[in-house]
């Protein structure tokens, strides 16, 4: 794919979504960090509504930890994996307090020493919260890169380099939303909804589909 159609693949997709969000609910660092823990393997419809019991009883490091594990556990059990997800999160809140004042750090290095924090997650965070220049491959924009040629790549680091090198900078900072929310809702993995996709024209995918 050259240059031209990428840079038009991304104007259409801010053009359609000018200020696209996460569709995780958070309203400080801390609780987006906790929101993405919880969201492994997990939807953000499904995190949404424990942490909508949450947060208006415990959203700081503090008093999550006070909460201890078994009282977290009250709130997340409906979500996929949720006692390794407690233990994780009731560490990280112990670190948050004990190393940085209650803080989100903001560099990759010291997200990625919290439990349950991979580079993924530390990505959504540094890009979301904090907006700097980082790229979160998730399912959906690892599909996304390879289906339309933008950034194909064998694994997520590798489509993430790509990304980062091939998507025109003034896109870059909002990239990771468009494609989540492209792959989520038109470029989905078992029925791709080509038919009604703004982008299907530039797009390589050998193998499009109509939205019968």
């Amino acid at each position: 794919m050259n240059a031209a159609k990428r840079y038009e693949i991304f104007r259409r997709l801010r053009e359609d979504d000018p200020e696209p969000k996460t569709e995780l609910a958070y309203s400080t660092p801390f609780e987006l960090l906790i929101a993405v823990i919880l969201s492994a393997q997990a939807t953000d419809v499904g995190v949404n509504k424990a942490t909508a019991k949450l947060y208006p009883v415990a959203n700081t490091p503090e008093a999550i930890y006070a909460l201890g594990y078994d009282g977290l556990c009250t709130y997340i059990k409906t979500i996929g994996l949720y006692p390794s997800k407690a233990k994780n999160v009731i560490e990280t809140c112990r670190l948050l307090v004990e190393k940085h004042a209650s803080q989100v750090p903001q560099t990759r290095e010291e997200l990625e020493a919290l439990p349950g924090v991979g580079r993924k997650t530390a990505n959504v965070v540094l890009n979301t919260a904090f907006r700097q220049l980082t790229m979160a491959v998730d399912t959906h924009i690892f599909r996304f890169s390879n289906r339309t040629g933008v950034a194909p790549g064998k694994n997520v680091l590798e489509v993430e380099r790509q990304l980062l090198k091939f998507v025109p900078k003034e896109f870059l900072l909002d990239a990771h939303h468009w494609m989540i929310l492209h792959g989520r809702y038109v470029c989905q993995a078992r029925k791709p909804r080509c038919g009604s996709c703004r982008i299907e024209d530039l797009c390589e995918f050998k193998q499009k589909t109509s939205d019968d």
